[in-house]
């Protein structure tokens, strides 16, 4: 095999990889779901996390971390807003913007989501051995500094 085809099927190989895991830990989330809570699409749950990373943000610089038009966020703030997951609050040096933070239970629904997802994963990493995991480890900060550890 030569070289290029060797990085070509790497470059294949990963990016099932990372699919496949995505959408393994995608599908963990209905388990963080309860019945009394409003469902929350990806698009919102991806701006509550950004929001849970970030802390309170402008509707405009939720938008841009999150790489949509300001419109777009508009309509996920709101429906965030009516479940009762965000607030909006006056933005202190700038009267025409509002700010935006999650609720206590907003932030009780990322929690959940997140330990789903976590003990899905510390299962599944339990199941190898130490050179895996550390193998893993290593695969983990590469792949990080290639996404450009964006938000």
């Amino acid at each position: 095999m030569s070289e290029e085809s060797a990085e070509r099927a790497l470059t294949s190989r990963l990016r099932l990889a990372v699919v496949r895991l995505n959408r393994r830990l995608r599908a963990q989330r209905a388990s963080a779901e309860t019945s009394s809570a409003a469902l929350v699409t990806l698009t919102q749950l991806s701006a509550m996390s950004c929001l849970h990373k970030c802390g309170p943000l402008s509707p405009g610089e939720l938008a841009a971390k999150e790489g949509v038009q300001p419109p777009s966020m508009t309509r996920v703030i709101a429906a965030l807003e009516d479940a009762g997951y965000l607030t909006r609050s006056p933005h202190p040096r700038d009267g025409r913007q509002a700010i935006v933070a999650l609720t206590e239970a907003g932030t009780a629904y990322i929690q959940a989501d997140i330990s789903a997802r976590e003990a899905w994963l510390d299962r599944r990493l339990a199941e190898l051995d130490d050179g895996e995991r550390a193998i893993l480890a290593q695969a983990a900060e590469i792949i990080d500094r290639m996404a450009g550890n964006q938000n």
